[in-house]
Order: C-alpha cells, then sequence, then structure tokens
C-alpha cells in the first residue's frame, strides 16, 4: 500500500474539484465519482504508478529546481499544462481571466475588441467585434498575429499574448499581421480603450426588408435581438417583408442564447417530425440533450437570408445551421470557422476555474461541424463594392443616342424607397442579401 503524502491528497482535492460543475450542491469529492463514470457506468480513477510520478516529479522539482517555488504556482502550472493538452479551447482560467470571462459574457471588458485562438503556433484572429479598435483599424477574420509590439509571438500561449493585447484605456499597441493573398505583412498600430459590446443591431431596408447584426452571443442577446424584431415589425406596419441575419464575424458566446434566437424564427406545428435545433453529446451529466424548436414563428414565416464567414463559429453556426437544416433560411456567404464542441466553466473555488470542452453539438441533420464548417447555400465571397456610378462607363441607352425624341416629364412626388444605409455601402454580400431576400419574397408571392 503506498503512503499518500500531501502532494498526492492536494492532487486528488484538485481532480474532485475540476470534475464538479457549478450548479452542484453535494461536496466535490462525492459528485466526482459520478462526474467520472463512463457511460457503462465504470469509474475512472488515475493509476497509482501515475499518481507516483506525477509526485515523484513535483517532488524534484520543488527539491533540486535553482529557485524555490510556490506550491500555487506549480500547481496552476500542473493544471494548465494539463488543460492545454486536450485541445485548443480548453485552458486554465486564472483570477483574472476567470473574472474578464464573467465580464464579458455581461458585455463589458477592456482590451482591442478581438476574438482570437491560437493555430500553427501562432495567434489567429476568429473575429474583430463590431464598434471596437481592432475592428476600426482594420484587422480580419482569419489573419494570423506574428507580432505584439517588437514581440514574436511564435509558440506564444495564448493566455500570454491575449494578457500582453490588454492594457490601459489609450495607450498604444502595434501588431503585424499575415493576411491571406497579401504578399507582404500588414502593420496595424491600434489604440486600447474599454470595450462596450452592444451584440444586436438593426436597420429598416426599404421600408419592409429587415436587417440584424449579431455580433456575440451574451446573457442578454435573445432579449435584445426580440425586442429589435418587434421594433422592425413595427416601423414596417406589422410584419416585415423578409429578414437579413448577419452572424458574420460573431464567434460565439452563450449556447442558450443562440438557441432562444433560433427556436423564435422555427416553427414547430407538433403535427410530424419534431423541430430540432442543435443536440450536444458529451460524458458531464446534462450535455446529453436535445434542443426542440417550440411553437411559434415571430416572423410568420417570412423569407430569411442567413450571412456567414470564415468568422462566423460556435453559436453563429449553431443559428445558421438550424436555420438552414431546418429550410427556414438561405444561407449565403462563405464557408464558416468550423467551431462544433461546447465549452463549460466550471469553478475551482471562488476565483479560479476551468475552460472545459464537455460535449459536441451537431445540427438537426446529424451534420457535426467541427474542423469543417458549415458551407453556404451560396457562395458570395467578399469584394470591394460601390454604389457610385463609373464615370468612365458608357450609356447605350436612347438618351445618349444624337438627337433623340425630348419630351416633359411629369414630376411624380411619390417617397423613394431606397432608403441610404451606412451598412449597405460598400458591402457586396449584404447587397447581394437584400437581393437574394427581395427575389425569396417575389417566389413565395408567386407560389
Amino acid at each position: 500500500m503506498i503512503k499518500l503524502n500531501k502532494p498526492i491528497l492536494y492532487f486528488g482535492m484538485i481532480i474532485a474539484i475540476l470534475a464538479t460543475p457549478s450548479y452542484a450542491k453535494k461536496s466535490s469529492i462525492e459528485n466526482s465519482n459520478v462526474l467520472n463514470k463512463t457511460q457503462a457506468g465504470e469509474i475512472i480513477h488515475p493509476s497509482l504508478e501515475d499518481i507516483k510520478r506525477f509526485t515523484t516529479a513535483i517532488s524534484q522539482i520543488k527539491s533540486f529546481y535553482v529557485k524555490d517555488i510556490d506550491d500555487t504556482q506549480l500547481f496552476d502550472d500542473a493544471i494548465r499544462g494539463m488543460l492545454k493538452g486536450l485541445d485548443p479551447h480548453s485552458g486554465y482560467l486564472s483570477e483574472d481571466e476567470y473574472n474578464d470571462l464573467k465580464t464579458i459574457t455581461k458585455g463589458s471588458f477592456g482590451g482591442l475588441g478581438i476574438e482570437v485562438t491560437s493555430e500553427d503556433d501562432y495567434i489567429k484572429v476568429i473575429a474583430p467585434i463590431d464598434d471596437t479598435p481592432a475592428k476600426r483599424a482594420g484587422i480580419k477574420a482569419g489573419d494570423f498575429i506574428i507580432k505584439l509590439d517588437d514581440t514574436s509571438v511564435h509558440k506564444m500561449s495564448l493566455r500570454k499574448a491575449v494578457k500582453k493585447m490588454k492594457g490601459k484605456k489609450g495607450t498604444p499597441i502595434t501588431l503585424t499581421i499575415l493576411r491571406k493573398k497579401t504578399p507582404k505583412p500588414l502593420i496595424f498600430k491600434i489604440i486600447r480603450d474599454i470595450i462596450k459590446i452592444k451584440s444586436v443591431k438593426s436597420e429598416l431596408f426599404e421600408e419592409k426588408y429587415g436587417y440584424i447584426r449579431i455580433s456575440h452571443f451574451q446573457s442578454t442577446t435573445a432579449k435584445d435581438f426580440i425586442k429589435e424584431i418587434n421594433k422592425l415589425n413595427k416601423k414596417s406596419g406589422g410584419v416585415m417583408s423578409g429578414l437579413i441575419l448577419d452572424l458574420r464575424n460573431n464567434p460565439g458566446g452563450l449556447l442558450d442564447s443562440a438557441i432562444t434566437i433560433s427556436d423564435a424564427l422555427i416553427h414547430n406545428d407538433q403535427k410530424g417530425d419534431e423541430e430540432k435545433i442543435v443536440y450536444t453529446k458529451g460524458r458531464l451529466p446534462g450535455t446529453n440533450f436535445t434542443a426542440i424548436a417550440t411553437p411559434g414563428d415571430i416572423l410568420k414565416g417570412e423569407p430569411i437570408v442567413v450571412l456567414i464567414n470564415a468568422g462566423s463559429a460556435s453559436g453563429s453556426e449553431i443559428v445558421a445551421g438550424a436555420l438552414q437544416d431546418n429550410a427556414r433560411a438561405l444561407l449565403i456567404g462563405t464557408q464558416s470557422f468550423g467551431k462544433g464542441s461546447v465549452q463549460t466553466v466550471i469553478p475551482l473555488g471562488s476565483k479560479r476555474g476551468i475552460k472545459l470542452t464537455t460535449s459536441l453539438y451537431y445540427t438537426p441533420k446529424g451534420t457535426s461541424i467541427q474542423a469543417t464548417g458549415l458551407k453556404p447555400d451560396i457562395i458570395i465571397e467578399e469584394k470591394e463594392f460601390t454604389n457610385k456610378k463609373n464615370e468612365n462607363e458608357i450609356s447605350f441607352s436612347e438618351s445618349a443616342l444624337e438627337g433623340h425624341i425630348k419630351i416633359q416629364q411629369q414630376k411624380i412626388n411619390n417617397k423613394n424607397p431606397n432608403i441610404k444605409s451606412k451598412y449597405l455601402d460598400g458591402d457586396y454580400q449584404l447587397n447581394e442579401a437584400l437581393n437574394m431576400l427581395k427575389a425569396m419574397k417575389i417566389a413565395a408571392n408567386i407560389k
């Protein structure tokens, strides 16, 4: 029998806490027995040999490392290392990171306004957030950050890179970026700011076509989405003639918000097969579930076009996949990011925690988009676009012919329905989405 010394007991406590969800009411040791069971019911424990190897390593470090090591730092690094080896989205949350994560889901945090991940030993941009310094500077989804000021980020941990990008409001930082199809690195000098996110914005095009942009899925996003839908319906005199849902560069967020928004747009008539929104598979209790749509459609069946791109990830892919698989919307744009995993934030005491990948999600038809992404129904690449007329364009209309007959046109005071929009101007994909939506509405009327 191996004598359990202090490090092993400490490790046993960590294992128990790691497996304890935030809603658990029993002691962490009692719950660890439940949460460490496989689907077959077998309880999983680390082997005594592995425990001995772990504690021996700790003992050697504490005895012979060139400097004294604080126990808290040692165990923090041990947990961080375990999680780093799992996948890019699992990780240890220090006290500051844990507080930052709770703040982000509420919609306010400090930094550049950029969602990043680690890929190929560099930092990759998932998406810049609307109305933030990163977005205004021109950072794009898919960019690779190779330097922060004069420091290379090659093989730098994601945690360290994010920490370096944070700072006081008004302080500058220089990002060196590699961008696809751009031969030379791009230099961006960005001034840090307090990031306050309004996750839902809306506008009415041509007095009847709604446009809603969702930049993140936060705790209030679903409620704000319903509010904006009702506002647009009222502006259009009843129910809009269609909706463009813009999920481009939306890196995700809270799963519940994504499900609630999908449910608002999908009607379950409860007569045939159930209209699924998403289902997940995992080992943590509560992670095997299926979200089913409820009766009612806030748009009363009016057509929907969803815009996605390489910056659309996680929650935005759940919404887009649900609407696509239920034949409720037309997806246009470019292929999405492909993050088909769900992370659960599990507290380690009151000040720290871990973000652990606990399940994979699947679209209603059973498709996992993990590492593959969603494919649009119609691919429309991002292009430079302007509504201004080309001065060199040659006109071949009747009015261009010399000696054409001129007649006095009667003035008509009809209100021009083509309202200028800050969203439409210069956005080729969005203009095409509006054209698609109009065509869908015409087709529905003919049918």
